[in-house]
């Protein structure tokens, strides 16, 4: 059959597509801007009918109805990353936090780990072969085409056509539904200050010519990525693609030159942006969108040579060990790719792991590094995966440090009204001086 048949065959409307949800199903909505609006409303409509679906979930860009209060007993969130409309409905106990490493996701759909009853997610409009493309996030999309019991499709010509795997056929479509709306945007951060300069010159520092790099975004990303217009060929292999990298990709310092794996292409599993990123990426064969259990391998990342992986932290103690996920135990995102990358950079050759965050919190009230977390305070990054910890006073390096001088190192760098401070309470725990 033509594929032109096919598609006509399963085209209908978002209500009608989502009728095939059913109370108890495991339904996993487009990751980040791929998440469809459409679908998810006609969906929450229906929640007087539904009971106990399970939302799984990573990063949301949506307005996520279905963690609203009224939607308790009717839509239960399970979700690897919170974020500011679901991290409540978690608080609350309406949803619950499960924690894996995003390379692993695409493995526990595929082995069955996690459920994949439906897959709702926006793709281009097919080309003159009936693929269509992923676009902006193939990360775990591309295995919950393969094994979802059913996917819905929103097919939307805003779907940037990216290069990479990212291709699915119309025929692995089940229900095929039209829309021109926009797609969701992330908007730009807050304007650097003093401290995110002061931390992307320090970071700038460590990052040579020829690196590769990876980094998310945020106010912090941003700061560094404009200290780096001095630096030649950096390449760029990464988990997100957002606007900050634009402009140096424009100006040839990001051309991926000296890249040990992939070299020429800036690889990325999902990208999240303003308009101007979705229209950059479109039909640009610099990018590769490749699955996130190839990206985030620790075992890819640690084949490129000179790889600098930047990630941000909450807090750090003494030891070096890193929560970039909860403000003592109540969760407040996840810890996304950070432990792929910083033990893929740490095993690569001339790799950096490094790790930034502001010394303190609450206008400067709270010392983001501590002798110790409170009870309850996950550690995201173990101590014996750190190497470099970055704040605006500095870069310290605590590979085969002993803890007196990680503790040293760390107390350096944090914000001179708690300096005496952690000293103090590090000689009353330890029993010694620094």
């Amino acid at each position: 059959m033509d594929w032109r048949e096919t598609y006509k065959k399963r085209l209908t409307t978002a209500d009608e597509a989502v009728k095939v949800v059913q109370s108890g199903d495991f339904v996993i909505p487009g990751h980040a801007a791929s998440e469809s609006e459409l679908l998810v409303s006609a969906l929450v409509k229906r929640y007087r009918e539904l009971e106990n679906v399970t939302i799984i979930q990573g990063v949301s860009l949506g307005s996520s109805p279905y963690c609203q209060p009224e939607m308790a007993g009717h839509f239960f969130l399970k979700s690897i990353f919170l974020g500011a409309n679901t991290r409540k409905s978690v608080w609350d106990n309406r949803g619950a936090f499960f924690t894996l490493m995003f390379h692993e996701f695409p493995r526990a759909f595929r082995e069955g780990h996690l459920p994949s009853d439906v897959f709702m997610t926006m793709v281009s409009p097919p080309d003159e072969h009936g693929y269509c493309s992923l676009g902006m996030s193939v990360d775990h999309s591309k295995e919950l085409v393969k094994c979802a019991k059913t996917v819905i499709a929103e097919v939307n010509p805003h779907v940037p056509r990216t290069y990479g795997d990212t291709l699915v056929h119309v025929s692995d479509l089940d229900y095929i539904v039209e829309n021109d709306g926009p797609i969701l945007e992330l908007t730009r951060f807050a304007a650097m200050n003093d401290v995110t300069q002061a931390i992307g010159r320090h970071v700038a520092a460590l990052i040579q010519d020829g690196d590769t790099l990876q980094m998310g975004a945020g106010t912090i990303p941003d700061a560094i990525l404009y200290y780096l217009k001095d630096k030649r060929d950096l390449g760029i292999h990464t988990e997100m693609f957002s606007d900050g990298l634009i402009e140096l990709i424009e100006a040839g310092i990001v051309n991926g030159s000296r890249k040990t794996l992939n070299p020429g292409k800036i690889v990325v599993t999902f990208a999240q942006g303003t308009k101007r990123v979705y229209d950059y990426i479109h039909n640009n064969p610099l990018f590769e969108f490749r699955p996130v259990d190839y990206v985030n391998n620790p075992c890819i990342i640690a084949q490129h040579d000179n790889m600098v992986a930047i990630n941000s932290a909450l807090e750090v103690d003494l030891r070096g060990q890193v929560c970039a996920e909860a403000i003592g135990h109540q969760q407040y995102s996840g810890i996304g790719g950070q432990l792929d990358f910083i033990r893929g950079a740490g095993a690569a050759k001339n790799g950096r792991p490094i790790i930034v965050l502001q010394s303190s919190a609450k206008n400067g009230t709270v010392s983001r590094i501590s002798c110790q977390f409170k009870p309850g305070t996950p550690v995201t990054t173990t101590r014996n995966d750190v190497r470099w910890i970055v704040t605006e006073y500095g870069a310290v390096n605590l590979y085969c440090k002993s803890d007196s001088e990680r503790a040293a190192a760390l107390i350096s760098i944090a914000h001179p009204n708690f300096r005496e401070q952690l000293k103090e309470e590090y000689q009353a725990m330890y029993g010694r001086a620094l």
